[in-house]
């Protein structure tokens, strides 16, 4: 076999891929800290909301990201509630993974059971139907 095919499921791809993760998520922080969303024009907008009027369940968190990175936490929270409430959570899930892969263990992740997933997806069902419910003004962005 060639060596480029021995590389290609190695560790060498491996880290090229964990770099490049790295580095685009440290820009992303970076243009989510340097630029407001709610007045920069060149991030994504929300498809749903521009053709059906109505809040989706990430409606809100590209604002919340912005305000978090600037310790704005109410003004975090109200922009998306969700975002910031599954932050800590999806902090703890990339935590273990990166310990994980950096001491060699398998990796534990705290869904391992089904039901834990579709709990987690109903809840963001659940919320994007309840923040568009008149009385829920609260809840949008």
């Amino acid at each position: 076999m060639p060596g480029w095919q021995q590389d290609l499921g190695g560790s060498r791809v491996r880290g090229l891929a964990w770099g490049c993760g790295a580095g685009i998520a440290l820009l992303a922080l970076a243009l989510y800290f340097a630029f407001d969303p709610a007045r920069s024009g060149f991030f994504p907008a929300c498809y749903f909301h521009a053709v059906t009027g109505l809040d989706c369940p990430g409606c809100g968190g590209q604002r919340a990201a912005h305000q978090l990175l600037h310790g704005n936490f109410a003004v975090a929270f109200r922009s998306n509630a969700l975002f910031v409430s599954l932050l800590p959570l999806a902090v703890i899930c990339l935590t273990r993974l990166l310990w994980a892969k950096l001491t060699g263990d398998a990796v534990r992740w705290p869904f391992r059971r089904v039901g834990w997933v579709w709990l987690l997806a109903g809840l963001v069902v659940a919320f994007g139907i309840v923040r568009n419910l008149p009385g829920f003004e609260w809840l949008r962005p």
